[in-house]
């Protein structure tokens, strides 16, 4: 193997020079293993004149001897000049958990399709302006070197590192964070309607930039949790303004003749070719979207912070190889990601899925993976080398009617808050909890906030949750839901059928609870059919208001809610997530032009959490407000919980630096509190 070219860094100006280092060499010290180090201002990582400060040293650097050939591999990149060139002047200092890693070997990963399950994945190479540290409760530098809020929360400012540069080399600044705010999260050609997270009570942001490594986001009211936001979203703060730029009109006046002589319409067609059109960041590329264009085109997918670059895609899967500019370093000095190379796979069928896992295929997996599948995977994990954690969960496995049925006559029915009752209260938890969650699972209503804060009256945490059949029946035949044409089951008040199409996705619900739940409403006359189908199809379904009932996972951490509204709005939460009253968006997002006008406790809960996200949290008034909420979301049951409990995490044991993780959770970004680039493979 060649040796690595070494480097040092002089503590104070952070200049790197190439040299054989006269200083003292820098402990390699580890979480496991601190050497006596003082722990830095953030846990686990440090900035770099902050640990050579700490430790009485200076860093010296070196790079991956495979980083040249797998820069080859990313088309039209240019050569790679020497490390010192492609670090930052302060690179981010990363502890490892156990120990320094070796470079080499390729991650590999299993999601379900190209935008179905990947999230999972995607977290190990994800990277943000800020993000959790592994206690979930610590906002950490991440992109940005720093960060400091004004008194009253209304300006947030970004310090971001000098000498920073994206994966093709060139240099990232301050101006990549406007444009992305500007030119992309505000531009309806690229995204349609601007996410909560870009506004603040609905109203838009100021970015300022007075220099390249500062960013000012200045709100027209207090929003403390939009830094939680940066830390837990995959929708990135920043995109690459020189490359996406160049198609955008407003940047470049021939923008629309540029891409025109690459193939496509105009210049938004170009960006929406490499961004998507919206902020999720694992839409396909033009090898996906435009292949027949790659020829033409500056690159096959434009440049990123991540630790990995994509570099081959199909309908069947990915190839990423490491980002030869990425940022970070161990305390060996070491350039980060260790990992070579990863692998993504797509099997969209569970069964599929867990021959892989058991069979050992699979580097590391949580998401799409239930409760229900722990027993086949704890009983093979010794054969298959791999070993499973199995942690709580922040989101429950939730169930919802779809209040603004096409349907007339269900509209009617489902929008009954006695009808939603009598569904609530006729699930027998104790049996489901006990059957498909093997007694590990707390039974809770839906709350909106997971966990639910001590300030939140408990007596919503137990809402509906009994088990009463003969009041669930007793109930329907009030609101005229009863057996008309003696078939054995209920027909709605006209005499119509009512037949619940029960139809879910493994990623959001496992199949047996689905079933459990259906049994029970067959079994008070609700006649059900139960239906697997893949995530696409269900959001699909779900997005063009056609689901009877929703069936996925629901909840968010009251930190994650201060910085996103999606949960209290119409229709309750992204394209990706559990949603219902599809027509009470469009009646929100047209200005009550288009779609139904929803009831007043659903406006309600768009004001309060308004005006929750700009209050200080502690005072009575957040408090109160907070109570507000949950006793109209809760108390009107547009969302009917199950019960909170564990799920699996898999990883295989040959990948090392991999810690117990806290929660097996979305809600904090999956894998990215727990520094995925220090991960590697011990074979």
């Amino acid at each position: 193997m060649t040796k690595p070219t070494k480097l040092f860094v002089t503590s104070w100006v952070g200049t790197l020079l190439l040299t054989t280092s006269a200083f003292a060499a820098c402990p390699a010290i580890t979480v496991a293993d601190m050497q006596g180090v003082a722990p830095g201002q953030f846990p686990e990582q440090y900035e770099l004149s902050e640990f050579q400060t700490a430790a009485n040293c200076t860093l010296e650097f070196s790079e991956n001897p495979a980083i040249g050939d797998l820069n080859a591999q990313i088309r039209n990149n240019p050569e790679l000049p020497p490390l010192a060139e492609r670090l930052p002047e302060e690179p981010l200092v990363v502890v490892p958990y156990d120990s320094i890693g070796h470079y080499g070997g390729t991650f590999d990963a299993l999601s379900n399709a190209n935008e179905a399950g990947t999230s999972d994945f995607l977290s190990v190479r994800h990277v943000n302006l800020v993000r959790y540290s592994d206690d979930l409760e610590t906002i950490v530098p991440n992109v940005a070197k720093s960060w400091d809020w004004n008194d009253d929360f209304t300006q947030l400012t970004f310090h971001l590192r000098k000498g920073h540069k994206w994966s093709d080399g060139q240099p990232f600044t301050s101006a990549d964070v406007k444009f992305w705010y500007d030119n992309l999260a505000l531009d309806p050609n690229v995204i349609e309607k601007p996410k909560d997270y870009v506004l603040v009570g609905g109203e838009r942001m100021t970015i300022e930039t007075p220099d390249d490594e500062t960013v000012i986001f200045k709100l027209p009211a207090p929003k403390p949790g939009l830094l939680a936001h940066f830390a837990t979203h995959f929708g990135q703060g920043f995109q690459p303004k020189h490359f996406l730029g160049q198609f955008h009109p407003d940047i470049n006046p021939d923008a629309d003749k540029l891409a025109q002589s690459m193939g496509f319409k105009n210049g938004y067609d170009a960006i929406k070719a490499y961004y998507g059109n919206s902020d999720w960041t694992d839409t396909g590329t033009p090898m996906l979207n435009s292949p027949d264009k790659l020829d033409k085109l500056p690159a096959n997918a434009m440049p990123t912070l991540e630790s990995h670059f994509v570099i081959r895609e199909t309908t069947e899967g990915r190839h990423f190889v490491a980002n030869p500019y990425f940022f970070q370093v161990d305390t060996a000095g070491h350039q980060l990601p260790y990992i070579n190379e990863q692998d993504e796979v797509f099997a969209n069928d569970q069964e599929v899925r867990l021959l892989k896992l058991v069979n050992g295929e699979v580097d590391y997996k949580a998401q799409s993976l239930q409760l229900s599948d722990a027993p086949l995977l704890l009983e093979n994990q010794e054969k298959g080398g791999y070993t499973i954690q199995l942690k709580p969960k922040i989101a429950m496995q939730a169930v919802s009617f779809n209040v603004t049925s096409e349907d007339l006559e269900k509209r009617s029915i489902f929008g009954n808050f006695d009808f939603r009752k009598a569904m609530s209260i006729a699930i027998d938890r104790n049996a489901l909890n006990e059957t498909a969650y093997f007694g590990e699972g707390t039974i809770q209503q839906y709350t909106g906030f997971s966990p639910l804060p001590d300030y939140i009256d408990p007596k919503w945490k137990t809402f509906a949750t009994e088990y009463d059949p003969d009041g669930a029946k007793a109930i329907l035949d009030e609101l005229g839901v009863v057996d008309k044409d003696g078939d054995g089951f209920r027909d709605l008040p006209s005499g119509a059928p009512l037949v619940l199409n029960l139809q879910f996705a493994t990623q959001g619900i496992a199949g047996q609870v689905v079933e459990l739940i259906g049994q029970a409403w067959s079994n008070v006359g609700i006649k059900t059919t139960v239906k697997e189908i893949t995530p696409d199809e269900y959001r699909s379904a779900q997005s063009s208001n056609q689901l009877d009932v929703g069936l996925w996972e629901k909840g968010q951490p009251v930190g994650i809610i201060m910085g996103n509204n999606e949960l209290w709005v119409p229709p309750f939460e992204n394209y990706f997530a559990h949603r219902t009253g599809m027509l009470w968006a469009e009646w929100v997002d047209s200005k009550g032009a288009n779609g139904v006008e929803p009831p007043e406790y659903v406006k309600q809960l768009m004001a309060d959490i308004a005006t929750l996200q700009s209050t200080p949290s502690g005072t009575e008034e957040f408090r109160a407000i907070a109570n507000r909420l949950v006793e109209n979301m809760t108390g009107n049951l547009l969302f009917i919980g199950t019960a909170l409990t564990p799920d699996p995490i898999y990883h295989r044991n040959a990948l090392k630096n991999f810690p117990e993780f806290k929660t097996a959770s979305y809600e904090y970004y999956r894998t990215y509190p727990y520094r995925g680039p220090q991960w590697y493979l011990d074979e």
